[in-house]
């Protein structure tokens, strides 16, 4: 859901015209898990989507999923579907005695442009495989086949995995978990609030042990797992030490970082150029600027093919970020 509360986060410069303004909701939330700024409705319950990822990994891990590193990132990933990812999800399901056919992903396509290119040229066509969440899935199969749970039913929202899959979420997030639904890759979508999703990306970044912390270093060594080799999330991953983040679709992105500080993000709209826009000036406040985050563009604005415009944080949103973290 959206709120009409949501005041402006981004705009769409084309030239020296506004083209476009984005609305949305942003919350910081401190180390200890209360709200330190807020804009917008931050306690209405969302679907931060693929957001939740790094949390179900956690859940897999804490009932026997047995993967670590790369192949860990790739669990919790919403991947490109380059070649490494999908090498990736094959020793995921290989481990468990499983393959490819397995899946119950969604057929799909690779999300990297070049890698959709090259695998349609190869013959293949959408697959489940192929499917951003091939990996979680991969994931969930083998920690289905560790704990003795059948296999077949995984994406029952009723089913072990699933039900562990929302304890962990409720409990990083701090609150309840809402009513599940179908996901677009067919598994249980869970609902929690802005503020829970920074909550709970400030707790996983911040852990010292366990679970949390096998699923944070993950990602931290291996973001290209986690994303893309081209994908913004890499680029913050990159530069800023301790960080971790998940995109999430229509428009949600969380981050934690290693103090415990949460930063989530939703764009009213869903779009990913607004949330992008936003997260990075929320970096920038808390004291993480660098010119390659401030240079970050994942969608242009394009004219004949060359970029011109960019979109950019709304300066009223940026003023209040910068008095409210100060």
């Amino acid at each position: 859901m959206v709120s009409s509360q949501d005041p402006v986060i981004a705009q769409v410069w084309r030239g020296g015209y506004v083209e476009c303004l984005h609305h949305g909701a942003v919350v910081v939330t401190s180390p200890g898990g209360s709200v330190r700024f807020a804009a917008g409705d931050t306690i209405l319950q969302i679907l931060p989507r693929s957001s939740l990822k790094p949390l179900q990994a956690v859940a897999m891990l804490r009932h026997g999923l047995d993967v670590e590193g790369a192949d860990l990132a790739i669990v919790g990933a919403s991947h490109s579907g380059e070649p490494f990812h999908l090498e990736g999800v094959r020793r995921v399901l290989d481990g468990a005695g499983l393959s490819p056919a397995d899946l119950q992903t969604t057929p799909g396509l690779p999300l990297d442009p070049a890698a959709q290119a090259a695998w349609l040229a190869s013959g293949h066509g959408r697959e489940p495989l192929a499917h951003n969440c091939s990996g979680k899935h991969a994931g969930m199969l083998r920690t289905c086949a560790r704990a003795g749970w059948p296999s077949a039913t995984y994406l029952d929202p009723d089913h072990p995995l699933q039900l562990a899959c929302r304890d962990t979420v409720a409990e990083l997030a701090g609150e309840p978990v809402g009513e599940p639904v179908v996901d677009g890759c067919g598994a249980p979508a869970f609902a929690v609030s802005l503020t829970g999703l920074a909550r709970a990306f400030g707790r996983l970044a911040a852990a010292g042990t366990g679970p949390e912390r096998l699923v944070a270093d993950a990602f931290r060594a291996h973001p290209e797992y986690a994303s893309g080799t081209r994908r913004d999330e890499v680029v913050l991953h990159r530069e800023v030490p301790g960080l971790v983040t998940k995109v999430g679709a229509e428009g949600c992105f969380a981050v934690g970082l290693p103090d415990g500080t949460g930063v989530a993000v939703k764009a009213g709209d869903g779009h990913h150029r607004a949330a992008v826009a936003a997260v990075v000036a929320a970096l920038v406040a808390l004291g993480h600027d660098t010119p390659a985050l401030r240079d970050l563009d994942p969608e242009p604005v394009l004219g004949h093919g060359r970029p011109a415009g960019r979109v950019l944080a709304d300066p009223d949103f940026v003023a209040a970020l910068r008095a409210g973290l100060r």
